[in-house]
């Protein structure tokens, strides 16, 4: 049964909670005397909103409730909720003046403009399934931005906030997967390997000119897609069908010539003049648009780079080449040249690498390399083919390098560097995009006697945690009903015996047999370094960490270790302890010793950053366990509170869905009230006392991964 419309005292009351700090109190009736006359529903939409909005900013939320009601008679619900999500997203990056100028904007909404809005695809939905598509074609890795328009310039393909040019959400979405198909075959297939500009600017109109090429050009790379990915193609002519104009009879000619398998940007050159002359110009509702100032400026960019990288990376192929050679050669007067024979076919780019006639198989980074540098020249120049001489280049220069996480705030802050994570918002529902500034940095090491003391205070446990883990590597499964094996399986064959009996076949399973069980687990321990953990505590987890280390190499499970600290969420701090790569040598047990407090326990970037190294480890059995002393928290920030357990709560939730079994072993006596919260009634543990924790967390590692 549908419930009656709030009324406006009890719609004030409503309003005043979230608004009344801010506003007086004729606003906040005036807009109750708006919102009165909705329907339940609409009422409990456009309220539920302003509670969400409010959590960010008041004064959003009261434009927001002032401008929704003239907007739901022609605006579906959905899209409502991305004009204040997306509000709210220009707050979070540019402030409040911006995103008011927003909130402005959508007053102007045509609703027979915007007609199909309501099953348009959303850049936000869209992006990471295309992200995903892209990934799979073959050529330079090119990364999906939102901007005003669908275009490329060779290293990333940008789309609009909404594609919406069909009444039907499944049409946009396949309209958006053939303009990025479109786009990415402008990388693949030679389009961008000529300045567009500088083409056209031969013709008395050279903006005709360029859109006349660009036309040529979509036509051809059309034939190209219809070649590789021929189910997308139909999809193609249909929405074409229904949205574009018929070609005409020379547009028709034009397409024939470049339909030909061995077609080429040349081609669409040699057709140019004869496009020019036609009075009219065919446009696709999936081509996107030519932007060749980006073009231009990325692909100079780009060039003398990839030449310096592959260069310096042919020169270390060679030294380990020269290296592994079972007998000593003089090193030659010139630099030998590597030879690169490429295969392009079906759509697919392989390189082959020779070194005096024999073959070198190529590393990944090369291959991309090689990749990017054919697809801008259509080939490998020989220039590229020299190894770079010794002092040739700067590597420094040449090589991203890492920015030191401790200058960037020497002066004005900046984010380039950093790696950007998002932050649930409980009260807006929705994820703050780029929210949290992260750097990695690695644990000054401290060469002391710590590493030695705590295996001499803890020399008891040492040999207990040993014997039982050895156990465990150790330990073998009985496999029954087998076809081979060691011993006859009574069991299974007393039933077979029976099957024979009642005239059923007889199984052949009929052994057992001792199977070794084989471990494969990766652990990532993610070690609470706030200030809190100052004293006692900061010494414990220490000595935890090493016991710990010591029974990891009985077993021989893959594990790293990293620290976490922060201070706002500019200021998000990984330490790298013990990387999945490092061995667990003297640096590893130095910089264990050079763990010391830090800042706040602000824990969702951190959680999340370990997640996405986890998921970059092949194994069976992923295990992320926290050390922490207490409830995530930041310095004079919305983090405390309701806020920080909500964004831990979700960042643990997005680990469980990737398949990471995230544990919990916790100091905070009161640690009962949220932690259930957090990681659920069987996933963390409360030590009441500090002094437990090195004993303790070498059996509790033992139980959850067996």
């Amino acid at each position: 049964m549908a419930q009656s419309p709030l009324t406006a005292g009890e719609m004030e009351a409503s309003l005043h909670v979230w608004l009344d700090t801010e506003f007086t109190y004729y606003k906040v009736d005036q807009l109750a005397h708006e919102l009165v006359q909705l329907a339940r529903e609409e009422q409990d939409f456009i309220l539920g909103w302003i509670r969400r909005i409010a959590s960010t900013h008041i004064t959003l939320a009261w434009q927001f409730g002032r401008r929704a009601p003239a907007l739901l008679p022609h605006m579906e619900l959905r899209l409502l909720e991305a004009w204040a999500l997306h509000t709210c997203d220009v707050f979070d990056r540019t402030g409040l003046q911006n995103a008011l100028r927003v909130m402005e904007q959508v007053d102007s909404f045509d609703a027979a403009q915007h007609q199909n809005d309501s099953a348009g695809a959303l850049f936000e939905e869209i992006a990471p399934v295309l992200g995903n598509f892209v990934c799979g074609l073959s050529g330079r890795r090119l990364r999906i931005e939102q901007g005003d328009a669908a275009w490329t310039d060779g290293e990333r393909i940008v789309l609009p906030p909404l594609i919406a040019a069909r009444p039907d959400h499944a049409d946009n979405f396949q309209l958006a997967k053939i303009t990025v198909a479109l786009l990415w075959a402008q990388t693949r297939f030679g389009t961008l390997r000529i300045d567009p500009v500088a083409a056209a600017a031969s013709y008395p109109d050279p903006e005709r000119a360029l859109t006349h090429l660009y036309a040529l050009e979509v036509l051809r790379l059309s034939a190209r897609i219809a070649r590789e990915l021929p189910g997308l193609h139909r999809e193609m002519q249909r929405l074409r069908s229904l949205l574009d104009a018929p070609l005409s009879p020379a547009w028709q000619t034009f397409a024939s010539q470049l339909a030909a398998p061995d077609a080429t940007l040349d081609d669409s050159l040699a057709l140019l003049g004869a496009a020019y002359a036609e009075a009219g110009c065919p446009h696709f509702s999936d081509q996107g648009c030519l932007r060749p100032d980006a073009i231009t400026a990325a692909r100079a960019a780009r060039l003398e780079k990839e030449k310096a990288r592959l260069r310096i990376k042919l020169a270390d192929m060679l030294e380990e080449h020269q290296a592994a050679q079972s007998e000593s050669r003089p090193a030659p007067e010139t630099p030998p040249e590597f030879e690169v024979t490429t295969q392009d076919e079906n759509g697919q780019l392989d390189f082959e690498i020779t070194l005096d006639d024999a073959p070198i198989a190529p590393p990944e980074g090369v291959k991309q390399l090689l990749t990017s540098i054919y697809l801008d020249f259509g080939d490998i120049p020989p220039e590229y083919l020299t190894p770079a001489g010794e002092g040739e280049y700067d590597a420094s220069q040449v090589f991203d390098q890492p920015e030191d996480p401790d200058a960037v705030w020497q002066g004005t802050y900046h984010e380039k560097g950093a790696t950007l994570y998002p932050e649930w918002d409980h009260g807006r529902q929705h994820y703050r995009k780029n929210w949290c500034v992260m750097r990695e940095k690695n644990v000054t090491p401290v060469y002391d006697t710590f590493y030695r003391e705590t295996l001499d205070k803890h020399a008891g446990v040492v040999r207990h945690l040993r014997k039982k883990f050895e156990a465990l590597r150790d330990e073998n499964r009985l496999d029954k009903r087998q076809t081979q094996g060691d011993e006859i399986d009574l069991d299974a064959l007393i039933e077979a015996l029976a099957d024979a009996r009642d005239g059923r076949e007889m199984s052949d399973r009929l052994f057992q047999r001792m199977h070794r069980a084989e471990r494969n687990i990766a652990v990532a321990f993610l070690v609470d370094m706030s200030g809190s953990t100052k004293g006692w505590i900061n010494e414990a987890e220490r000595e935890a960490l090493i016991l710990l280390c010591e029974a990891l190499e009985l077993l021989g499970d893959r594990y790293a270790i990293y620290g976490f600290s922060g201070t706002t969420r500019k200021r998000c701090e990984l330490f790298r302890i013990k990387t999945f790569d490092d061995t667990y040598n003297d640096e590893v047990k130095a910089r264990i010793s050079g763990i010391h407090p830090q800042e706040y326990t602000r824990m969702g970037f951190a959680l999340r950053h370990m997640t996405k190294l986890l998921n970059l480890v092949e194994a069976k059995t992923r295990v992320l366990i926290t050390l922490s002393d207490g409830r995530p928290d930041d310095y004079f920030d919305v983090y405390r509170g309701a806020y920080g357990v909500e964004d831990t709560r979700m960042a643990l939730l997005e680990a469980v869905r990737t398949g990471i079994h995230p544990f919990c072993i916790t100091l905070d006596r009161d640690a009962r009230d949220y932690l259930p919260h957090m990681y659920g009634s069987a996933r963390y543990v409360i030590l009441d006392d500090v002094r437990q924790l090195p004993v303790k967390v070498t059996d509790i590692y033992r139980r959850i991964t067996t």
